[in-house]
């Protein structure tokens, strides 16, 4: 399973806890409601600290990636130069098919 589909696996249980507590607290009062409020906002923050931690590791990856990708072409300037000649060869042919 991918990071992306653990996120949204993750976020839509949250939500649909989320949706839960609301419902409760709606019928609830006094101590009670104080209690589901506390609970809410409790995966609201954790809810958050998940959004932090996947945006750094995507962070992190980008530029790992933009790091691999710079060394690689000072490395090969040739090879890139053609690859990249390559991709916009083929990228026209397939715009003028339109």
């Amino acid at each position: 399973m991918t990071t992306r589909d653990r996120l949204v696996d993750d976020f839509t249980a949250m939500l649909a806890e989320a949706e839960d507590l609301l419902r409760r607290a709606g019928s609830e009062t006094g101590e009670k409601a104080l209690d589901l409020r506390a609970q809410l906002e409790d995966k609201l923050l954790a809810a958050r600290q998940r959004i932090k931690e996947v945006e750094a590791q995507t962070l992190d990856r980008a530029k790992a990636a933009a790091r691999a990708t710079d060394d690689y072409v000072h490395d090969h300037p040739w090879t890139a130069i053609a690859v990249a000649a390559g991709v916009g060869f083929v990228a026209g042919l397939l715009m003028n098919r339109r």
